[in-house]
């Protein structure tokens, strides 16, 4: 199983992109899906996770984005988009997707990672 993320890139401060990211290929079930991010002399932290429940969709937000980046499914089967707005020279950095997901229905629950996208934000 493969994440496939894209929509990184090099904004002005103030400004918008949305990263999108699709698992590769059928799986049995998805628990959650999200973005977590690696900025300059920081560990990684999580951006924003969408859980996929069978009554519905629950999102969590690091403190930091609150208000500002939305995580949303996307048009593709199995996809979330980020849509990050006001972005600031903080929000720089590398990108991550992660997907919880059972690949078959005997199997476990396990994180699967994407490569990274870099976002840069200039002031």
């Amino acid at each position: 199983v493969q994440l496939q993320a894209s929509g990184g890139g090099v904004v002005q401060a103030g400004g918008s992109l949305r990263l999108s990211c699709g698992v590769s290929e059928t799986v049995f079930s998805i628990r959650s899906m999200g973005w977590y991010r690696q900025t300059p002399g920081n560990q990684r932290e999580q951006v924003a996770v969408m859980s996929m429940w069978t009554y519905g969709d629950t999102t969590e937000y690091g403190d930091s984005v609150k208000g500002r980046f939305n995580i949303s499914r996307g048009h593709g089967v199995n996809t979330v988009s980020l849509q990050m707005n006001n972005l600031k020279a903080e929000d720089t950095g590398v990108y991550y997707c992660k997907s919880e997901l059972w690949k078959t229905e005997s199997g476990g629950l396990r994180d699967y990672w994407g490569q990274g996208t870099l976002v840069t934000v200039s002031s």
